[in-house]
């Protein structure tokens, strides 16, 4: 499950071109994954990666980790000695004069962003060369070697000498879909041979970054994702989701004209047969199925149940069973994790054994289930819910697996709980995944931002010594730090204590923005 980012991976060295809007690392904790973070955490062998050199999150292109120790120093020591050459592929819309050039500056902070000044001692000097690669019309091509790292450096010198880069609106820029800076190119010794060795990513200016950004994490395996998350992608209150064949768009209001031609224009590179559109209700419990169901827009109708693929599993999905069409997306990673058995950079556990037991509540159609299952572990799906339950059957079925060999237990979680305790079960994973609200017969209300913590409590009796424990919540009135200490409270209070802990915001598909905040918070511990 390589993601297609990846242009190059030997013993030392990992090579990806990263698409843009996707910062390098995560700019503070809770504001989602970088790039780096997001590869460290997905395979062992990239537990220890480190970052050489970084990239705006609004610039495409060639980004290189380390993989060991010698590539680190090796790498370190180039880039400080300036034995690096870097090329920089660039679109303005402004004129520029001449062929090519050189800026040379102070570069200083101000504000939000960064200015060129007259060079003086002491100052962060910055040094850049230019060339005009091709002229069409109102458009300029360039290329761009800087000498220097400063921060910002090509955006702020182009900008700093009348040619803004296309869509970079902060330096100046005429607005467009990105900002048009992509790393072309890097050349350097390869730290164990010590032969020069280039790597090279081309860029598409044309291409829809939102496009983009999700096929350089998703490859024929997945047919299952968003593709436009709200306002994070210049659409607010407005998701667009990718199910198999078929684009799912979901809103409060009415399709608008020009929501209708971006559906248009999206099902044709994707090759899909249709597009659907849902209207948002806010009192879903007092909506009829055949109300709520989404209502085809464009192209042909969906059959009854489909295919939608996950990182290589099958899961079967529909439209014609009202708000729920089988699968939440947000959790993709995560259930990647169980198919893996990788956590976390270092974080690992053994699912590929018949003898690991996994507890899955509030199982929905068994997703997590089936992962683990088709990692090798055994598992029990817990829900309220027989038809859910029934689907996840089939979930079984669609990948092979014997849904024998496992338990689905039809009942209240709260109340199942407590039997489960009281029979002595135990498990070496308890998955908690509930909704934010709900309310049975067996157990009242739950409400996730005041009752989280006794659902914790009741499910740690079932956890094996040094078992894993994973958390998750949609409930928005409820920060991540409140969510991880009411978890390390109720821990602490059962007599029990974490031993690794791993916090996972939501996937790169639904970015985190200021206007479209962080809704899913998700942690996996191991407690002693």
């Amino acid at each position: 499950m390589t993601p297609p980012c990846v242009l190059h991976e030997d013993e030392h060295l990992l090579v990806v071109n990263k698409p843009a809007g996707w910062n390098t690392h995560a700019p503070a904790p809770f504001a989602g994954e970088g790039i780096y973070d997001w590869l460290r955490h997905r395979e062992p062998r990239w537990a220890n990666l480190a970052i050489i050199h970084r990239l705006d999150k609004e610039t495409s292109g060639v980004l290189v980790f380390g993989k060991s120790p010698v590539a680190n120093k090796s790498l370190t020591d180039q880039f400080e000695q300036r034995a690096v050459s870097k090329r920089y592929a660039l679109v303005t819309d402004r004129r520029v004069e001449r062929d090519t050039f050189t800026v040379e500056s102070d570069i200083e902070r101000a504000g939000e962003n960064y200015v060129a000044r007259p060079q003086r001692e002491g100052g962060l000097h910055a040094e850049t060369h230019f060339r005009v690669t091709r002229r069409d019309g109102d458009r300029t091509w360039l290329e761009a070697q800087p000498a220097t790292g400063r921060t910002h450096q090509i955006r702020v010198h182009a900008a700093a000498n009348g040619f803004p880069l296309l869509g970079d609106t902060l330096y100046g820029g005429t607005p467009a879909p990105r900002v048009c800076l992509h790393a072309l190119e890097i050349t350097f010794k390869h730290p164990a041979t010590g032969e020069p060795v280039t790597f090279t990513a081309p860029p598409d200016f044309l291409a829809d970054p939102r496009l983009a950004l999700r096929e350089a994490l998703v490859g024929p395996d997945t047919t299952a994702l968003r593709l436009i998350h709200g306002a994070a992608d210049g659409w607010p209150g407005w998701q667009v989701e990718r199910l198999g064949d078929f684009l799912l768009s979901q809103s409060e209001a009415a399709l608008t004209t020009a929501q209708q031609s971006q559906l248009a224009t999206l099902l044709q590179p994707l090759r899909l047969r249709g597009a659907y559109h849902k209207r948002l209700d806010r009192h879903v419990r007092q909506t009829k199925t055949e109300q709520a169901s989404p209502q085809l827009i464009l192209g042909e109708a969906a059959p009854g149940r489909f295919i939608g693929l996950e990182n290589g599993l099958s899961f079967e999905l529909s439209f014609t069973e009202g708000y729920s069409y089988g699968l939440f997306l947000d959790q993709r990673d995560n259930r990647r994790r169980l198919l893996t058995g990788q956590l976390a950079a270092n974080f690992q556990f053994a699912t590929h054994n018949s003898q690991f037991a996994i507890l899955n509540t509030f199982a929905y159609t068994c997703g997590f289930s089936v992962a683990a299952a088709k990692a090798g572990a055994r598992t029990t799906s817990l829900d309220l819910s027989k038809k859910y339950l029934e689907w996840g059957r089939r979930n079984f079925a669609l990948n092979g697996l014997d849904a024998t060999a496992h338990d689905f237990i039809y009942g209240d979680v709260f109340d199942w709980l407590r039997r489960l305790a009281k029979k002595g079960r135990q498990f070496d994973a308890v998955l908690l995944d509930p909704p934010t609200f709900s309310q049975s017969k067996e157990s009242g209300v739950f409400r996730a931002e005041k009752d989280y913590g006794r659902l914790v409590a009741l499910a740690l009796p079932l956890l094996k010594p040094e078992g894993i424990l994973f958390a998750s919540t949609n409930c928005t009135t409820l920060s991540p730090e409140e969510f991880l200490a009411t978890i390390e409270v109720t821990v602490q209070r059962a007599g029990r204590q974490i031993t690794q802990q791993h916090y996972v915001p939501q996937p790169p598909d639904f970015p985190i923005t200021r206007d479209e905040p962080a809704h899913l918070k998700t942690a996996w511990f191991r407690v002693s």
